[in-house]
């Protein structure tokens, strides 16, 4: 079976029972970078041995993995933080393993969006998950997009890009648009601030931003 393990997006006691249980009981743990990934095993004192598996190089190694566990092998994949697949590797290895009538387990765990959409106070009844958006080609029809949608949206962005990621929303949503930039989510300096985007632009134009990010917007009325 291939078991997919969420791993904390930042508190280390983020993580099941469950998942701690699978970490210690496969053959070996795929993950997308393995001195990331030792932190967490060394914590919880668990010794699984840890193969990578990245978006590098998750072409060329999902034949041998479908592989070994057609050979009766037990894997687990894991990614730095957060859900595998969501924005990380994962997809490719799944659907070969569905493909192949491998039996695949998701665990529910932790992953950045669900808290940055509730903590946001934006509607939440319907959503729209971006993820990541194009750096160059086409990140201007997508933006138009998702300032066209009636309901929440969810992106990802670095701190080097969040205030010109802010900067287009303005330009494509209204100044006046609410939106939450949700940063460091579970870590000590955790910051969730709902404004309109003209003042959250201002705001993180005059600081040095750190962390992961997510940028919740509200619909198009």
């Amino acid at each position: 079976m291939l078991h997919i393990v969420p791993t904390p997006i930042g508190n280390l006691e983020d993580i099941t029972l469950r998942a701690l249980r699978i970490l210690k009981e496969v053959d070996w743990i795929l993950a997308e970078d393995t001195r990331t990934s030792k932190k967490l095993l060394m914590h919880y004192e668990i010794d699984t041995p840890l193969r990578s598996h990245h978006a590098h190089n998750e072409h060329a190694t999902v034949a041998q993995i479908v592989e070994d566990l057609e050979q009766g092998n037990n894997i687990a994949l894991i990614s730095d933080a957060g859900t595998p697949g969501i924005s990380d590797p994962g997809f490719l290895l799944v659907r070969a393993c569905v493909q192949a009538g491998i039996q695949v387990e998701c665990l529910p765990g932790a992953t950045a969006f669900v808290p940055a959409l509730v903590n946001s106070g934006l509607p939440m009844d319907k959503f729209f998950f971006e993820g990541f958006l194009p750096h160059k080609k086409g990140r201007q029809t997508r933006l138009k997009y998702l300032a066209e949608l009636p309901y929440t949206f969810l992106l990802y962005e670095s701190p080097f890009r969040l205030v010109k990621c802010l900067d287009q929303l303005q330009t494509h949503c209204g100044a006046e648009r609410l939106a939450c930039v949700c940063r460091e989510l579970s870590k000590l300096h955790e910051e969730v601030k709902t404004d309109t985007l003209a003042n959250l632009h201002q705001y993180y134009s005059s600081k040095k931003v750190k962390g992961e990010i997510v940028v919740v917007v509200s619909g198009a009325k």
